[in-house]
This record gives C-alpha cells, sequence and structure tokens, in this order.
C-alpha cells in the first residue's frame, strides 16, 4: 500500500516548529511495510489545502494529516476534507454530548465555535480523542483511506497506535510483522550489495535505511496469522544474516550499541574503563545514557593535553616517540583506562576531530584501541567531515570495535568439541 502524510499548520511553513509527526509516522509506517511516497507541509489555507488533499488522493491508499482538527476559523482540515469529497458535514449528536460533558468535567462552559469538533460526513468514523477535545477522522471512499489526526504530538500518537493502527491492520487484509536487522560496520551501499537479490523480495520485503548509529535492514512479511507472518520473517532473517555476515548484525529493533555491549560486559561480569580525547566524552555519554550502565562503567577520563593523560597513566615515553595521536598512544590509553579505574576492559580513542590539524596530524585521523586480559585490539581511521560527524563516528566504532573483541573473546573461550 502506498501512502502520503500531509502535515497541516502555517506555524510549519514559518519554522516555528519542527515537523516531527511526519517523522514519527514515517517510521511507524516503514514498520507496518506501508510505503510511504509522498511528504508535503500545508498551511492553513483551505484552497491550498484542498487542493494538497485531493492530489494526495490521486496518488495514495492511504492519506495521513495531522494538524487543524482545532476549533478556530484557521483549522480548516475537516472543510477541506468535505471540499474534496463533496460532503456536507453534520453534528453527531453522540460526539456533541462527548465534548459538551468533556468541558463540564472542568467546569467549563463550552464556546459553540467547538461544535465543528464534533462535526461528521457519511463516510467517516470518529477516531475518539481522551487526550483532548477533537477526535480524529477515518474516512474510506473510492478505495482510499484518509486518516486525520490532531497535531499536538501526544494526541496523535495515542491515537494513531490505539485507533488508527489497529484499523489499518484489518484494512491491509493481513497480518504484518517486522524485524529490523541493526548493522554495524559496513557502508548503506555495501549492506545492499551483500544483500542481493533480497532487496527484490515480495514478500516479505527487504529495505535498507541509513541511521546516526547503524544501518537498518528491514523485514516485513504479511500473512494470514502473527505466527506465519513472523515465520516468513525468521527465514529471511536467517538469509540476510548469512549475506551480511553474522558479526555485522548487532542488534534488532531498537537495539543501540551501548546497550549491547553494557549486556555483553554483565553477562560476562566484565567492567569498563575509558580515556577519550578527540570525541570529548562522547563514548562515556553514550555508556552512561543507556540503562545499566552502572552495574558495569567504571569510569573515564576525558582529555586533550598529553600532560593529562601521562598524569593518568599513559607512558611518558610513548607520547614523546608517537605523540598524542597515534595508535601506540591509543594502546596505552586503553591499558591506561584499565589500571587506573580499576576496570577489566580498557578503551582509549585519540585523534583529530577539528577544526584544524594537531601534531601534523590531518583531521579526521583517529585512533581506537580495547584492551583486555587477553591483549588489545585496534583500528586507524581517516574520516571526513565535520566536527561533531567525526565525533560520533568515532564513538560507534569504538563501541562496535569493543562489541567484536567481546565476541571473539567469547568464541576463544567456547570449548572445541572432541569428535566421536
Amino acid at each position: 500500500m502506498r501512502a502520503e502524510i500531509l502535515s497541516i499548520g502555517t506555524e510549519l511553513l514559518l519554522g516555528h516548529i519542527s515537523d516531527t509527526n511526519a517523522t514519527y509516522l514515517a517510521q511507524q509506517l516503514a514498520a507496518l511495510g506501508i510505503d510511504l511516497f509522498f511528504v508535503s507541509q500545508v498551511g492553513d489555507n483551505l484552497e491550498r489545502l484542498t487542493e494538497t488533499l485531493a492530489r494526495a488522493r490521486s496518488r495514495a491508499d492511504i492519506v495521513i494529516t495531522t494538524g487543524g482538527l482545532g476549533p478556530t476559523e484557521d483549522d480548516v482540515t475537516r472543510e477541506a476534507i468535505c471540499a474534496a469529497l463533496g460532503e456536507t458535514p453534520s453534528v453527531d449528536p453522540t460526539l456533541a454530548t462527548d465534548l459538551r460533558a468533556f468541558f463540564a468535567g472542568r467546569g467549563i462552559v463550552m464556546p459553540e465555535r467547538n461544535l465543528k469538533q464534533a462535526w461528521l460526513i457519511s463516510c467517516a468514523q470518529p477516531l475518539p480523542n481522551p487526550r483532548g477535545t477533537a477526535p480524529g477522522w477515518w474516512v474510506e471512499r473510492d478505495g482510499v483511506i484518509i486518516i486525520s489526526m490532531p497535531g499536538v504530538p501526544s494526541e496523535m500518537k495515542r491515537m494513531w497506535e490505539y485507533e488508527a493502527t489497529p484499523r489499518l491492520r484489518l484494512s491491509t487484509g493481513a497480518l504484518l510483522f517486522t524485524r529490523i536487522l541493526r548493522v554495524a560496520g559496513l557502508g548503506e551501499s555495501t549492506v545492499e550489495e551483500r544483500l542481493g537479490d533480497l532487496i527484490h523480495s515480495e514478500n516479505p520485503t527487504v529495505a535498507t535505511y541509513a541511521k546516526q548509529d547503524a544501518v537498518d535492514v528491514r523485514i516485513t512479511a504479511k500473512a494470514a496469522s502473527e505466527t506465519a507472518a513472523r515465520a516468513q520473517v525468521d527465514a529471511m532473517d536467517a538469509q540476510a544474516r548469512a549475506a551480511l555476515g553474522e558479526r555485522t548484525v548487532f542488534g534488532v529493533d531498537t537495539d543501540t550499541l551501548a546497550r549491547v555491549v553494557l549486556k555483553t560486559l554483565e553477562r560476562r561480569g566484565e567492567t569498563l574503563g575509558l580515556m577519550e580525547s578527540c570525541t570529548g566524552g562522547l563514548l562515556a555519554s553514550l555508556i552512561t545514557d543507556t540503562p545499566g550502565s552502572a552495574t558495569v562503567f567504571r569510569g573515564g577520563v576525558v582529555s586533550y593535553a598529553t600532560e593529562v593523560k601521562a598524569q593518568f597513566g599513559v607512558p611518558e615515553s610513548i607520547l614523546d616517540a608517537h605523540g598524542a595521536v597515534s595508535v601506540e598512544t591509543a594502546r596505552a590509553m586503553a591499558q591506561a583506562a584499565r589500571e587506573q579505574l580499576g576496570a577489566s576492559v580498557g578503551v582509549g580513542v585519540t585523534g583529530v576531530a577539528g577544526p584544524d590539524p594537531q601534531e601534523g596530524k590531518p583531521v579526521g585521523e583517529v585512533h581506537i584501541a580495547v584492551a583486555t586480559n587477553r591483549g588489545q585490539r585496534d583500528t586507524s581511521q581517516q574520516w571526513r567531515g565535520s566536527r561533531s560527524d567525526i565525533k560520533s563516528r568515532a564513538a560507534l566504532t569504538a563501541l562496535n570495535l569493543l562489541r567484536l573483541t567481546l565476541l571473539d573473546e567469547e568464541a576463544a573461550e567456547e570449548p572445541i568439541a572432541s569428535g566421536g
């Protein structure tokens, strides 16, 4: 099914608010396996909104609107739907009673202009809104569904989850089940290349999405039951992991690298210490922003200065020979983090985030190391981008290097099965 989103409100066009509703709905539609082709922002103008709505109906199976359901003159979403469909609204007695009761329960006399929020047309069903005065509309006509919801994010999200989504699942004629594989260490084009013909599968469908912290591979199946849809997703999941390489998939759905790493450390009874310079504490922030970090995170040292690195255990001989930005220094920082913070695992990150070169090293040069009881592992990278881009990539790469190191150690600890 094809969907289109219309975000309604002049405040959007003036830049007074951000269109977070469209972002949320786009994510929800992807999870339902519904293709989103267009997103439009329209001001509070009846003529332009009617024209935009009519165009959306001509090219989409589902049109979702947010905003314009208030009681004032510039709230014209209902009027636009009526105009686009050639319908005349009337006050629904039940909605009107509920609306008056809402105001009475708060000791307020309802303004008569609020009665427009009790309008309905023949092809519309009301979508309850317990968080506000504006019910939504579910409209079905000529094979096209219009879902009209309030612009207030809390009201819209509640209505989408409890009222619109269940109706959508029924309207698709089948149950949809989605799983998202989260991939680290590969770019989106590489992920798509490795998936090959799986991308062209019609059921389940497979699609890639580049996110800030990973590349997501969305697998969505449609079937008569959840059990059947889940079985289809499981089969495609196995094929996708085989194509991508099992080690590249670090989690599913809402997993983050930090969460996966912390769970692994906790399971192994390990603790973590950090020493970071070019990331400016971002790596520690990602760790501490994750629930459960207190059980394994011993602390971190953040400094750009060589004298501070030396003070916290980095040998001056290494700093003198290789400087603050080198793989040798990253290794020494990881080991110092273990020793100084009393952790079993240490991570060191050093580099040049910019805006200027350092020690003759170019902007974007980054060195990362992980130290454990078994030894060390490191990586050196050269990236382009802004200071914030380089810091983010360095922190995420450090987390992924830590994840891979722990995977390797677990694999080495597994007993080798003896032959019969």
